[in-house]
């Protein structure tokens, strides 16, 4: 049995039927809003061609994404169809390029950062659970801060598992740790350090769940990236910032001349940082973070928020609250100098005529 609907990114077949919901939905829906998102960003089906969609089993979207980018590509596991862009009306299983993915094989997800082996199960009401949290840890980065990649998956999990039952969408969460964001950075600039950490630590938790949720349901928004990136990219500094002026309640302020200092090395290294990052990225397509192994190692302790928190959180169960500014600024610094470095080496084998290859690219051939 099979169905034919259309959505953005041209005809869809749905075969058979699955009543098993994944993530507060029927598989049917979740195929249709991975078809819908693809053809509004853009992606269409080539002529003649349909996307298929085998409801008995649950799939990681880099297999769709894939397909879109190669017409005629049908993933199958063990001689079963599971998704891909054919011809319309024909067999897929004879589609031009057949990748049946039981033989193990790893793909690198550029957008995620790694090479993993894509899942794809049968969806049914015993594997469901593990299904979901299977695609969950699929949406997770495979290059980033240690505390995101270590410490909190299996709290986020919990909470994108609730808030999608409770039908919230992303934007909904990122409202909440926006709020929270702006709680802690009021906190610390009155000096009321652990208050602010319980804010900050629950929207550095809702910062991942949002992006989790978004896609585990397939709820990608324009604005909602928008939104996310952007308080991203400005926030840390005010924490920064702040952290600093609450010193002086604590009976640690920093004098003028080490105050300046500290601020232009936090806020201008961070700001430097991130504009070595995106040169990276537009000279070489790729994120910095990916090159080599050391730059996906560095990658997990650099000056960013999540370690340096770390680093204020130490500092303030030593109660030197201003020593931790300190030690966070020089990190800035090296971090900054690393970067500098690692953009340099790249432009020098550039110029010597060899490729700029991520490593995981490589370890996928």
């Amino acid at each position: 049995m099979s169905a034919l609907i259309e959505t953005a990114a041209g005809p869809v077949r749905l075969l058979g039927e699955n009543a098993t919901r994944i993530w507060g939905m029927s598989n049917a829906e979740r195929c249709r809003r991975m078809a819908e998102s693809a053809g509004k960003g853009g992606k269409r089906l080539a002529e003649g061609h349909e996307l298929l969609f085998n409801l008995a089993y649950a799939f990681d979207p880099l297999l769709l994404t894939l397909a879109l980018a190669q017409p005629g590509t049908l993933f199958a596991w063990d001689g079963v169809p599971i998704v891909g862009q054919v011809p319309a009306g024909s067999d897929p299983m004879r589609a031009p390029s057949v990748i049946d993915l039981s033989d193990g094989r790893k793909l690198y997800n550029h957008q995620l950062r790694k090479l993993e082996q894509p899942f794809v199960r049968e969806l049914t009401p015993q594997t469901r659970s593990a299904i979901e949290r299977r695609s969950y840890f699929g949406a997770y980065k495979g290059v980033t801060d240690v505390l995101t990649k270590y410490l909190w998956p299996e709290l986020a999990l919990v909470l994108t598992r609730v808030a999608a039952q409770l039908r919230m969408t992303p934007n909904m969460v990122s409202m909440i740790g926006i709020t929270l964001c702006i709680v802690a950075t009021f906190l610390f600039a009155r000096g009321m350090y652990w208050t602010g950490f319980l804010a900050g630590f629950i929207f550095m938790v809702l910062d991942t769940v949002d992006g989790k949720l978004a896609r585990c349901t397939i709820t990608s928004s324009k604005w909602g990236n928008v939104i996310d990136h952007g308080v991203d990219l400005v926030h840390p500094p005010f924490w920064w910032y702040f952290w600093g002026t609450g010193l002086a309640t604590w009976g640690l302020a920093l004098s003028g001349g080490t105050f300046t200092f500290i601020m232009t090395a936090v806020i201008a290294g961070y700001v430097l940082q991130r504009l070595i990052e995106g040169m990276f990225l537009k000279d070489f397509k790729m994120d910095i973070h990916v090159w080599r192994p050391f730059d996906s190692r560095f990658r997990l302790i650099t000056a960013r928020r999540n370690p340096n928190m770390v680093i204020l959180f130490f500092a303030l169960l030593a109660g030197r609250p201003d020593i931790g500014l300190i030690a966070l600024a020089w990190w800035t610094l090296i971090s900054l100098v690393v970067h500098a470095v690692r953009l340099a080496q790249a432009y020098r084998v550039k110029a010597s005529g060899r490729p700029i290859v991520s490593w995981l690219e490589e370890a996928q051939a």
